[in-house]
């Protein structure tokens, strides 16, 4: 961080992720279900501000729509930061919120993963991005990648990785509008849940497909409307468990140029691929 600054003035980034590809390989015996992914971030995200209090309570500045401020995931990685290192005190936390909640664009883990990295600089916790993963991984299965910070092929219930680097790619990603409920997703009985699994090695850009995304079109129409209009474009995907669907292009331009067209009422974005966390630029 530049010298000089107050670190409690900075803008903390917190970006949304894609899954390249996404496979159900087996199930453990606690039901939790094996993946294996690639996560790849987008120049694409939310903005955290943290600002210390003196009564000791951790707060949202303004609470989420239809979430409950105990159960928001910047303040549970706070309260779990705090009471697992005895260190820290009250904070009110800021979110300027672009991704879409239910998205599958990683957005709450994303806020979490971005306090947890904050406040452990902020409060002088001094925990190892391996220490910080661990307690993310608490709140969440997608909330270690945000921490691990670049992009990786991940299996387990994603939260073994092994770094990779996809090539140069920006992204026309559409928001259909509906918020899909992972565990509905993972709960169907006609997910695949036996797909071979690879190695990471084996792993190429193009690879695979993503499992979850026949049930969410069964049961979400509006994905499947995006997602063929895409792939009348360039090769597309539903990330994570959906809404959100993408399209990747080799060329900015093309990208661009893709949603321009996009049919009215249809939203979307375009974002570069991006295979470092943004918070790394700030140390």
């Amino acid at each position: 961080m530049a010298a000089g600054l107050d670190p409690w003035q900075t803008a903390w980034p917190a970006p949304a992720k894609i899954n390249l590809f996404l496979h159900v390989v087996g199930r453990r015996a606690d039901g939790y279900h094996l993946l294996q992914t690639v996560f790849r971030f987008i120049d694409y995200g939310d903005v955290l501000r943290f600002a210390p209090r003196d009564d000791g309570r951790i707060l949202p500045a303004a609470p989420l729509p239809g979430v409950d401020p105990e159960a928001d995931l910047t303040v549970r990685a706070a309260k779990l930061l705090r009471e697992t290192t005895g260190l820290g005190g009250g904070v009110t936390i800021s979110l300027e919120k672009n991704i879409p909640m239910g998205g599958g664009l990683g957005g709450g883990s994303s806020d979490a993963a971005t306090t947890l990295m904050a406040l452990n600089r902020l409060w002088g916790c001094g925990l190892t991005s391996a220490e910080l993963q661990a307690l993310g991984l608490r709140l969440g299965a997608d909330v270690p990648i945000f921490v691990h910070g670049r992009s990786a092929f991940a299996e387990g219930v994603g939260e073994c990785f092994s770094d990779v680097a996809p090539p140069t790619a920006w992204y026309l990603v559409t928001m259909p509008g509906v918020a899909v409920p992972t565990p509905e997703i993972f709960r169907a009985s006609d997910l695949r849940r036996d797909t071979p699994a690879i190695a990471p090695a084996d792993w190429r850009p193009g690879f695979g497909g993503n499992d979850l995304e026949p049930v969410a079109c069964r049961l979400y129409p509006e994905v499947a409307r995006h997602l063929a209009w895409l792939r009348q474009r360039a090769p597309a995907r539903m990330s994570g468990s959906g809404a959100c669907c993408f399209a990747e292009f080799a060329a900015a331009a093309d990208a661009m140029a893709a949603a321009a067209a996009l049919p009215e009422g249809m939203r979307g974005f375009v974002a570069a691929g991006i295979d470092i966390h943004p918070i790394a630029a700030l140390t």
